[in-house]
């Protein structure tokens, strides 16, 4: 390790594992800039700032209103505040504003709509495998469970435990896309642990502690599930045998069925199999359910897991702050597992209010949350982010005008722009499958591609409409900044924008603006949450 801050090292033996942490403090190099105390009882706080303090790691400043709001809007719904939106929060001077709005936005549809969308990345909602009426099916399921706030060990026990038509119950689906017992015993540690145990297929694992034994343990609980075509068009039936066992390659013999760390399933059981995991899976003690789905919801919001990558909880792989990530974990499962409440404590935190702005000592930092780590738009938020700002919905091939990115289904719809900017396949439960890792195509095709061009220069866009009500220049860029930026136009920039507008002749002026509109959309604040 080089520098400061904070790293494992872990020593391997067998199938033995021991791990410490090594921690650097950083040293002060910003005079004047000294390291606050806790101000509020909330959880995430008090054990970020013992971190901070641990490191000597002065945190940022509280984010202005601006940062805040957009922020909010995009890391819990995907979406921008419009112009009304912005200019009443902006101006609002209650100090329970902030709090206020996080209720609000946990009961809209576009929270629903976002959500939904996050798991069906998890859970590889996708037509190209399973045909539209499936599809259609499975995100219906997922879609009525965010909707009602379903507890997540109720939502994934109706997963792991889905049995019947695939097109009345969506879950079912699950077991379609993974129809071998091997398969479903590693997508449904990945999904709903956090855990790869992959590795283990053909030896113990070289970086955690699952043996063989282990792996076949954890499959032989998928042995029995049954496929057979229903009576539809690409109907599938779940169902569960009575008999059936995977043989271990390496023994020979199948090995009793049992959970990882669990008990195993007694010899003479004939119930679903499926049913002893459900029970282990999502027990309130279960150390690895808990803090699986804490950790995805905090990288939603945060930017950075407590265990980079998400998908890859190891005990070689520690969290950057254990405490933190033990203590969201309990507290989740201590509200029956409502991810609607862990958000709102995130969302209500100092740590995540902070400013993204460093100062001269946290620049560096991207591991322990003293400050906001700022980050580029996923794919589908930037395209509907350009298609509300200008007012030109992006069209998709069967489904109707002003269906945005976030509400579709599939991952098997053409889309250059989202392609581009590393929508998820679908195909595999990695978080590596969806990137936001820049590239030339993505600078070339927003300077000159279609998507944002043909935007701009539709007549009878967000432009287009301002100026047939007479609305002023100056005005239209104003609300441009709100709408985009969540912010009014600097001084400087109002200067400046003001002097261009007024040397622009009449004719010209559409033009000038649709110029302006580029240079918002295409700049690095409008690109990043931050």
């Amino acid at each position: 390790m080089i520098g400061y801050g904070e790293g494992a090292v872990t020593a391997w033996y067998l199938s033995r594992i021991a791990t410490t942490t090594i921690t650097v403090p950083f040293e002060d190099t910003a005079p004047g800039i000294e390291i606050a105390e806790v101000t509020t009882g909330n959880v995430i706080d008090l054990e970020v700032q013992k971190k901070l303090k641990q490191l000597n790691l002065p945190s940022s400043p509280k984010s202005n209103d601006s940062q805040f709001l957009r922020r909010v809007y995009l890391d819990t719904m995907g979406i921008l505040p419009n112009v009304e939106e912005a200019r009443t929060f902006l101006e609002d001077t209650r100090p329970t504003k902030r709090s206020e709005l996080i209720g609000q936005l946990l009961q809209r549809p576009e929270y629903v709509d976002y959500w939904s969308y996050k798991w069906s990345d998890l859970l590889l909602v996708q037509s190209k495998q399973l045909g539209t009426p499936a599809m259609w099916a499975y995100y219906r399921w997922i879609r009525e469970q965010v909707a009602r706030n379903t507890p997540w060990d109720e939502f994934a026990r109706q997963v792991v435990t889905a049995q019947g038509s695939n097109l009345s119950n969506g879950a079912a689906n699950f077991f379609v896309l993974h129809d071998d017992p091997k398969i479903m015993a590693e997508t449904t540690t990945q999904a709903f642990l956090g855990m790869s145990i992959n590795c283990a297929k053909c030896h113990n694992h070289p970086l955690e502690k699952w043996t063989n034994d282990q792996y076949f343990q954890m499959a032989n609980l998928f042995a029995r599930v049954r496929t057979k075509n229903g009576s539809a068009s690409n109907e599938s039936i779940i169902f569960t045998s009575f008999s059936g066992e995977v043989v271990q390659p390496l023994t020979g013999k199948p090995q009793p069925p049992t959970p990882l760390d669990g008990t195993p399933v007694a010899e003479d059981d004939t119930r679903d199999r499926r049913h002893h995991l459900a029970n282990w899976l999502v027990a309130a003690d279960n150390p690895y359910f808990s803090r699986a789905i804490a950790n995805r919801v905090w990288a939603n919001f945060m930017g950075v897991g407590l265990v980079e990558n998400i998908d890859d909880l190891r005990v070689t792989n520690p969290a950057s702050n254990e405490a933190l990530l033990s203590r969201l974990g309990k507290y989740l499962a201590d509200k029956d597992f409502d991810l609607k409440a862990m958000i709102r404590l995130i969302l209500e935190s100092d740590t995540y209010q902070r400013s993204s702005n460093p100062n001269g000592i946290n620049k560096e930092d991207s591991r322990f949350y003293s400050r906001y780590y700022p980050r580029r738009l996923m794919a589908e938020v930037m395209l509907d982010a350009f298609s509300q700002i200008t007012d030109v919905p992006t069209v998709f091939s069967g489904f109707p005008k002003g269906w945005r990115a976030l509400q579709l289904p599939d991952s098997n719809i053409e889309s250059y722009f989202l392609s581009s900017f590393g929508r998820a396949d679908r195909a595999q439960t990695c978080v590596c499958e969806r990137t936001d890792e820049p590239s030339v195509a993505q600078v070339l095709h927003i300077a000159n591609g279609k998507t944002l061009n043909q935007k701009l220069s539709e007549p009878e866009n967000a432009i287009g409409d301002s100026l047939s009500r007479k609305i002023p220049p100056l005005q239209i860029v104003e609300n441009l900044y709100l709408a985009a930026l969540s912010r009014y136009p600097s001084k400087t920039e109002k200067e400046g924008i003001e002097s261009l507008l007024n040397e622009t002749p009449a004719t010209e002026i559409r033009p000038a603006l649709e110029d302006i509109y580029w240079a918002v959309l295409s700049s690095r604040e409008f690109l990043f949450s931050h």
